[in-house]
């Protein structure tokens, strides 16, 4: 790994500063992606700018029913935020069930975002969620953020400062993991408001997206039996050493199923 400058800035204002300087930057949260990357040689930046010091990046609260988590949350402080379980409880078990617990505690919801890793847990809630997410200067539904794999909305040196959603009737995320690394192999999430349902699949050939046949069905009646016959589309899944594409679009239409099965137990 090649040497490189470091810089910690303490606010929002002060980090727009250092990222007009016209350096090469990366912008450090977590650091589980881009510090492993570094290592292997697969990028090299001039100058690190590290999150951590932000405090308004790491803000959790409500505003009426909206929920505002700020981009440098880890996944163990939502994991266990008792606003956020009486918000929707599934986010908080999302979170509680990615990789392990030294990477829950320093790999933070923005940066899983930012990376946007094909196989990573958090798209699929945000897009279920119809979540907006937020830059110092505009805000990007999430339905327009996810791009392409590992490329989002984001332009380059753009900072995300955090995401808001609504409160749905119910969520739930299903996961079915890579034993090795616990990234998703399929990962399915759901969630129920009053006008509409929103169905999300991670782990596909194109990343995250929406599966509109099973959205269609649970929004007319919002129970198994609905979507006992629908199947995803193999066409839509990747095969690699972890699976073939028959295999992923099985569990994705069994992902459905179970996630609905969740929220009628009350988990929310």
């Amino acid at each position: 790994m090649q040497a490189f400058d470091y810089d910690c800035p303490t606010s929002v204002a002060a980090l727009a500063s250092a990222l007009n300087q016209g350096s090469d930057d990366k912008l450090l949260a977590g650091g589980q992606s881009l510090l492993a990357a570094m290592k292997m040689g697969l990028m090299q930046p001039q100058r690190l700018i590290d999150l951590q010091a932000i405090a308004e990046l790491q803000s959790i609260h409500l505003n009426q029913d909206t929920l505002h988590i700020g981009a440098m949350s880890t996944h163990a402080t939502i994991a266990n935020s008792g606003l956020i379980a009486g918000f929707a409880l599934g986010i908080c078990e999302l979170a509680a069930h990615i990789a392990d617990a030294q990477i829950r505690n320093r790999g933070t919801i923005g940066g899983s975002l930012a990376n946007y890793d094909p196989a990573a847990c958090w798209p699929a809630g945000i897009l279920a969620l119809g979540a907006t997410l937020h830059t110092p200067s505009r805000s990007i539904a999430a339905d327009e953020f996810f791009v392409d794999l590992f490329t989002t909305a984001l332009a380059p040196n753009e900072l995300l400062t955090g995401l808001s959603c609504s409160k749905p009737q119910r969520f739930a995320y299903v996961k079915f993991e890579q034993a090795a690394s616990r990234f998703a192999l399929v990962g399915v999430a759901v969630a129920q408001f009053n006008d509409a349902v929103r169905v999300a699949v991670t782990g596909t050939s194109q990343g995250v997206v929406r599966l509109k046949a099973f959205e269609a069905a649970l929004s007319r009646k919002f129970s198994i039996s609905a979507i006992a016959e629908l199947t995803v589309d193999e066409t839509l899944m990747g095969s690699d050493i972890h699976a073939q594409a028959d295999y992923r679009a099985h569990l994705a239409a069994l992902g459905v199923r179970r996630a609905v099965q969740q929220c009628l137990k009350g988990s929310q």
